[in-house]
């Protein structure tokens, strides 16, 4: 496959480079080109230098521009008044690496390659920000993948395509650029590296100075705000050399040891015990609710209905409280970590997610496995990807039993823009409850609240209207669509608690929206003005009092713990219950234990991770085939759990199929008959040709 790709790429380069030539030629075919200018650095060097500066200065005021357009036309402009110590600092490290294009004879092209990366840089993080609420980091680059699968929602067709031909045309006339890019003579490589050690020198000089004064800062507690006060090119720079969680510099045996003996209630005595005594407790469901907010929350807009009147009724009768997240406008998945870890985001460098690191390949700690080891079967759900925030690899690291996506379920209608509607999950999650005969810890994922949000209107005949104070009518659409979808996604909610209800089982439902939507929203226009803040509910059917607080993300899970009296299982909930919140070192104890079990010596559980990654299953219903029957001149596999993106396969090769029903598949591909037998039924990702799961004739998935 890597050669395939090599040799393709490989093509394409040579196809550009020939055009780019042909053009050449043609070119100074009718206007020849003229004797180079003498460029001598003994003539010369000082202007050029000056050059340089220049562009670092208009490329950085650029970058700053791009970074505020959606809050001040002129907010690069402004920083540049405001902060000028800082718009200093992020111009020499600009000026720094321009300099490194005096050690080439062809200046131009290597000063242009230089400029392009940066102002890629900040177009990327410009565009981000009109479609989220979180810059640019290195990180977004592991999310690649994920971003490109969901360009078609954000963006049209005809934006598709003429940004592929931009960046076509980018690439002719580069190549044409670098072949026409006159040469300096004499270089003067003493200066040139006096230059290049002077600047980086001074930078370095900066960056100790600057952040000792407090001019800059090193812990991001918010990104976007960190970008803003210390600019984008340090912003982005400290979040791309930082990752993981830093070593605490007191990390010893013995403190930890000590952590757990003051702080917790087990003390050293860290490993969970086996018990399988789960019906005394009842079941317990973390429902995710992607962007949901509720409307009476925003200062800048009004409604004629209520959009969400189950979640307000819930809020006056059961436990709630403001709930602190780690993302504002994107990173569901440092959310759904917080709440499954008991580890707060923050310990890890600005901008990463765990996801997309640590954990696809190591186990840790989670309310999962805690109400494992009580004989809980535990099952995770989602109606989008399962590939997306690498869930997939992920949750059998956190002890799920069984992940079921949206390529495992049925019966799926869309939003106008293209997600899952969360109806979907009300048979999924009262299905799988149904399937065990114990209790069930299910941690579910929604998708419908998803931007972005049209800036016209959508719904004709909408549940309830908007009205933007300020009156812009992009907002009042934008809004009306968001308020719209969350009124069905309490819909759904009204609807998954009344067949708890009927069912009869005890349990225990925690609601969040696991961040505010991308709708550029001001801190003088949401709740408390913290961005960083949805709403939670904690449902029961078992009697528990209510209790409001204000409660982080990484808390919740050891309050509902606590709650249902499963209080002190697993380290980190045991230190949540038992440290003292209010203390200075609380934290940081906290951040010490999450250190030694992801990235440290695992003190904490006597020097060996306990955790075994689980033999996790895709989709918690079982497909089956059947058998292949042949009509006429097609081939149709019978089975079980079929849909809609099942595929027939051959080898891993995935075949033309259509899905005829959840028990029938049809092959729209011709196969020899020796290899009917190898016939396979796999689950493919709704994006593209991977293959999630396959299953011969012989097999139940």
């Amino acid at each position: 496959m890597k050669k395939k790709l090599k040799g393709f790429f490989g093509r394409i380069l040579g196809a550009v480079k020939k055009l780019a030539l042909k053009i050449h030629d043609k070119y100074r075919a009718k206007f020849p080109k003229k004797p180079p200018k003498y460029f001598d650095d003994q003539i010369h060097y000082r202007s050029y230098v000056f050059k340089l500066m220049l562009c670092a200065f208009f490329m950085y005021l650029f970058i700053e521009e791009f970074a505020r357009i959606t809050t001040n036309p002129v907010g690069g402009i402004l920083f540049l008044f405001q902060h000028p110590l800082v718009f200093f600092y992020n111009w020499m490290i600009i000026f720094t690496t321009l300099t490194l294009c005096l050690l080439f004879r062809k200046r131009g092209f290597f000063l242009l390659i230089i400029m392009v990366f940066w102002g890629l840089l900040g177009i990327t993080n410009g565009v981000i920000l009109l479609k989220r609420m979180t810059p640019f980091t290195l990180y977004d680059m592991q999310n690649a993948a994920d971003g490109l699968s969901l360009a078609s929602t954000y963006y049209s067709k005809i934006q598709i395509t003429l940004t592929i031909a931009a960046v076509v045309i980018a690439l002719i006339l580069l190549v044409i650029y670098a072949i026409t890019c006159p040469k300096w003579e004499k270089v003067n490589y003493k200066k040139a590296l006096i230059t290049i050690g002077g600047s980086i020198v001074i930078t370095i000089a900066l960056t100790f100075t600057f952040i000792k004064t407090g001019t800059l800062g090193t812990f991001f507690g918010n990104l976007n705000y960190a970008y803003n006060d210390y600019g984008f090119v340090y912003g982005f720079t400290t979040t791309s050399v930082k990752h993981g969680i830093s070593r605490p510099r007191d990390y010893s045996q013995e403190t930890v040891e000590s952590i757990l003996k003051q702080d917790t209630k087990n003390g050293t005595d860290t490993k969970l015990t086996q018990k399988d005594d789960d019906m005394n407790y009842p079941n317990v469901i973390v429902l995710q609710m992607e962007s949901f907010t509720r409307a009476q929350d925003y200062h800048n807009i009004s409604v004629d209905k209520d959009p969400t009147p189950v979640f307000n009724e819930l809020m006056k009768n059961y436990s709630t409280g403001w709930f602190e997240v780690p993302a504002c406008g994107a990173g569901t998945a440092n959310t759904e970590f917080e709440v499954l870890t008991g580890i707060s985001a923050r310990f890890f460098a600005p901008g990463e997610y765990p996801y997309k690191g640590k954990l696809r390949k190591q186990t840790l700690e989670s309310m999962a496995y805690v109400l494992k080891s009580h004989g809980y079967t535990t099952a995770a759900m989602h109606d989008h990807r399962g590939l997306f925030y690498n869930r997939n690899e992920v949750y059998p690291n956190l002890g799920f039993d069984s992940f079921t996506s949206v390529e495992y379920m049925n019966n799926i209608t869309k939003t106008p823009t293209g997600w899952a509607k969360d109806e979907v999950l009300t048979n999924q999650i009262m299905d799988e409850m149904a399937s065990t005969k114990g209790r069930d810890f299910l941690h579910v994922v929604s998708v419908e609240g998803h931007g972005a949000y049209p800036t016209e209107q959508v719904f004709k005949d909408p549940y309830t209207t908007v009205n933007a104070k300020d009156g812009n009518e992009e907002t009042k659409w934008k809004y009306e669509y968001y308020v719209n979808e969350c009124h069905e996604m309490d819909t759904f909610i009204g609807n998954l608690l009344s067949e708890i209800k009927a069912s009869g089982e005890p349990t225990v439902v925690l609601i969040y929206g696991d961040h505010i939507p991308a709708l550029d929203i001001k801190e003088k226009d949401y709740g408390t003005g913290d961005l960083y803040q949805t709403r939670y509910v904690l449902w029961d059917n078992i009697g528990l009092k209510k209790q409001d607080e204000n409660l982080n993300a990484f808390e919740i899970s050891s309050r509902i713990l606590q709650r249902i009296g499963l209080a002190h299982e697993g380290v980190t909930f045991d230190y949540e219950q038992t440290a003292n919140e209010n203390s200075q070192e609380y934290l940081q104890r906290l951040k010490t234990l999450s250190y030694d079990m992801l990235y440290g010596d695992n003190y904490t559980f006597g020097g060996k991770n306990p955790f075994q990654r689980s033999n996790m299953t895709l989709g918690f219903r079982k497909i089956k085939i059947d058998g292949i029957v042949k009509i006429g001149n097609k081939y149709y596999i019978t089975g079980e759990n079929f849909t809609e993106h099942s595929s027939v396969s051959l080898e891993g090769k995935v075949l033309k199929t259509t899905y005829l029903s959840p028990t029938m598949l049809a092959l729209n591909q011709k196969v020899d008959q020796q290899d009917v037998s190898k016939l396979e039924v796999s689950q493919v990702d709704s994006k593209d040709d991977t293959v999630l799961s396959s299953i011969n004739s012989l097999e139940e998935l």
